[in-house]
């Protein structure tokens, strides 16, 4: 299982992605959601990057479209 990137996005909107994929039983994981040493908005603006296992990425892509 290796890992690929699907997108980069805001913390809540990331977490919101997973969330939808998990629901398609596509599981994601978040990478850097908590890279930020500093709480508050300026934490919001750092992407977060979105992970799916590499067989799972066109799905993902898919439903993403769907969304």
């Amino acid at each position: 299982m290796a890992l690929v990137e699907l997108g980069r996005y805001p913390p809540p909107e990331a977490h919101i992605i997973i969330g939808l994929l998990g629901a398609e039983g596509i599981p994601a994981i978040a990478f850097d959601a908590g890279s930020s040493i500093v709480e508050g908005s300026i934490a919001a603006l750092i992407p977060v990057r979105v992970m799916v296992d590499e067989d799972d990425l066109l799905i993902a892509q898919a439903a993403m479209g769907a969304a």
